[in-house]
């Protein structure tokens, strides 16, 4: 498509008018569009197809007009599935006409009968891959015919997704597209026009105008039809009780058809890659100690040390559990002064400190890591594992009663958990992805330290702010944000005023947080179910295959990239792609299927950018891994995992 120069701030177009009817029940997969109609202030341009050709106005993408994916027959043209959408760069069956006002009207009848999820027929207003609107008739995840409207402005957006009324599914409907300058309204009509339903009003047509090198190409108004010819799974059955009721575990790998030697091999390896392997995060020092390292960041974390932790005592491995707690508590734990029993949070490699206070996912971390070991190894050996919970808890509340800048890493009036304990700054808000109710859960029946109906407040108040904290149509959250869920603003030394409202490195634990507590307790599982099917629908949209790692939380794309290992670049990464797949415990939609199938072929190796991350990508991988092989458990008293 040659570009064209244009002063114009916002281009808008003209829109095609057809009638299209499926051949899908006869085994064909084509699509028929009659005529087209459109107006503007030229007139009315109608084509009715009955010519042995396409007119020379009428324009393809990425493909040859001579391919055999569509041809002129009694009138109308037949338009073939090729396999590719219009979000990719890649022979679409797409062919439409450039545009030439800014306002204009048009409409379509179309009769489409799609058969899987997926499947759409209709308009497309083009003006790249990943800036245009695609309007027509689909289905839903239930089966159901629906219209849908996407927008993409570099991420795909869902603005609209109506079911179809069942007197009129197999029936033909109309769409109508109002266009006004820099606004588009999205109609249907399911009685030929007599009475029209508003599907968007005035919605932004802005990303039909990003300039392409510096120039706008101007919008391609078309036809559209892709059919989602993968082999269709079916629905998943998630469980309706949690471990802590039935002491069972799901393992989703196998239900979905992977073979169980396959499994535990598997498994066994990302073990080993992460604590032996040739990019091992693991290291051992002297005879009983061990750290565990973001080799990116070159420093020791309360973050990976306490996941080591939780890993060991799952795999029943007590060496590496008392390695790496000894480290922890001779290095960064502090033994006296306003931090007394908490860990700073990150360490050079040889123990000194890179910083003073704590960030309390790492003590969340470390106390339930503490309390499955008593109840799997008891507390008669070198390490007292209870007594070592118990005092990092007791110290925590013991700062209530102090004036001194340090508090409780639990927020005692919200029932939350902070971001950092600290009164003037990390304690005022807090880290979505620090909220495990089910751990909780945990501290209320083992932790014995008199307060089991506290903790119990803490999961109920962790998933009503969970509730809050995630965007009500992508599920995203960000980072960080206030204590009733709202978006944290707070000012930089310059005066500016930031709102942190971006879904970055820390928000990718939360669908693998949502899925634990899910398995485990099976509390909120309507809501859990909800949002899993949100962020998954979300993911699927910008493709399983290609989704980035940062996005804001509405969906759109970030206005700056938060750098990582020295690198500025979003990449489809390795550790969303674990925790957008371990979240299909909670899901009973097809989709799950190409997340787990996508996530079990994934490796963890360098990105095209030479950035590699065998700490953060590959503990996620770990974790996920385990979730949905049955492997992550609650360990009770009996000194094994439950079954």
């Amino acid at each position: 498509m040659r570009k064209i120069k244009s002063v114009a701030k916002v281009i808008c177009i003209n829109i095609l008018a057809v009638v299209l009817y499926s051949c899908n029940t006869a085994g064909d997969d084509a699509a028929v569009f009659g005529y087209f109609d459109c107006k503007s202030a030229d007139g009315v341009y109608h084509e009715e197809f009955n010519g042995e050709k396409l007119p020379d106005n009428w324009l393809f993408l990425h493909i040859s007009p001579e391919n055999e994916w569509w041809k002129l027959e009694n009138g109308k043209i037949k338009i073939t599935s090729t396999g590719n959408t219009i979000y990719e760069a890649a022979k679409s069956a797409f062919t439409g006409i450039r545009q030439t006002h800014l306002t204009f009207e048009v409409q379509t009848e179309m009769e489409y009968a799609p058969s899987n999820e997926g499947d759409i027929a209709g308009l497309v207003c083009y003006q790249k891959e990943d800036h245009n609107f695609v309007f027509g008739k689909s289905v839903n995840e239930q089966g159901k015919p629906c219209i849908l409207l996407n927008r993409s402005k570099g991420t795909v957006a869902r603005l609209a997704e109506i079911e179809i009324p069942d007197a009129y599914a197999n029936r033909p409907v109309t769409l109508k597209v109002q266009g006004n300058k820099d606004r588009y309204s999205f109609l249907v009509s399911y009685d030929k026009g007599e009475n029209w339903l508003t599907v968007v009003e005035n919605a932004d047509a802005e990303n039909l105008s990003a300039p392409v090198d510096g120039d706008f190409t101007g919008v391609i108004p078309g036809l559209y039809v892709y059919n989602n010819t993968a082999p269709q799974k079916g629905k998943l059955k998630p469980w309706t009780k949690g471990a802590f009721e039935t002491k069972n575990y799901r393992n989703l790998f196998a239900e979905v058809g992977y073979p169980e030697e396959e499994i535990k091999a598997k498994l066994d390896d990302l073990f080993y890659q992460v604590f032996e392997g040739e990019n091992k995060v693991y290291f051992e020092v002297g005879d009983s100690m061990a750290y565990i390292s973001d080799l990116k960041n070159h420093d020791v974390r309360t973050e990976g040390m306490s996941y080591g932790l939780m890993i060991a005592v799952q795999f029943d491995r007590k060496d590496i559990f008392d390695r790496l707690w000894r480290w922890g508590v001779k290095y960064m734990q502090h033994k006296e002064g306003r931090y007394k029993g908490y860990f700073a949070w990150s360490c050079k490699t040889d123990g000194t400190h890179n910083a003073e206070g704590p960030a309390s996912d790492g003590e969340l971390y470390y106390i339930t890591a503490l309390l499955f070991a008593s109840n799997r190894w008891g507390n008669d050996g070198e390490i007292n594992y209870l007594k070592e919970a118990q005092y990092i808890l007791d110290c925590a509340f013991a700062k209530n009663e102090n004036d001194d800048g340090i508090t409780n890493f639990i927020d005692v009036e919200h029932r939350l958990i902070t971001f950092t304990p600290e009164a003037f700054w990390g304690a005022t808000f807090t880290d979505p992805s620090y909220h495990i109710p089910a751990f909780y859960e945990v501290w209320a029946r083992w932790a014995d330290d008199g307060r089991s109906e506290f903790w119990r407040e803490c999961a109920v108040k962790a998933r009503e702010y969970l509730h809050k904290s995630v965007h009500p149509v992508t599920a995203l959250n960000p980072d960080q944000n206030e204590y009733d869920g709202s978006v944290r603003e707070y000012k930089a030394p310059n005066g500016m005023i930031f709102r942190n409202d971006a879904f970055r490195f820390d928000s990718w634990r939360v669908p693998m947080n949502i899925a634990l507590d899910y398995s485990w307790r099976c509390e909120d599982r309507e809501w859990q179910c909800e949002y899993g099917h949100k962020i998954q629908n979300f993911l699927y949209l910008q493709g399983v295959n290609t989704f980035v790692d940062q996005y804001n939380t509405d969906g759109s794309n970030v206005q700056w990239i938060l750098p990582a290992g020295g690198k500025v670049k979003l990449r489809h990464s390795l550790g969303l792609v674990a925790t957008a797949a371990a979240v299909s415990l909670a899901c009973e939609h097809a989709k799950s299927h190409e997340f787990i199938d996508h996530f079990w072929n994934a490796e963890n190796k360098p990105y095209d950018d030479g950035y590699f991350d065998a700490y953060y990508d590959g503990l996620l991988q770990l974790f996920a891994f385990m979730h949905l092989s049955g492997k992550y458990r609650i360990i009770s008293p009996e000194n094994e995992a439950s079954e």
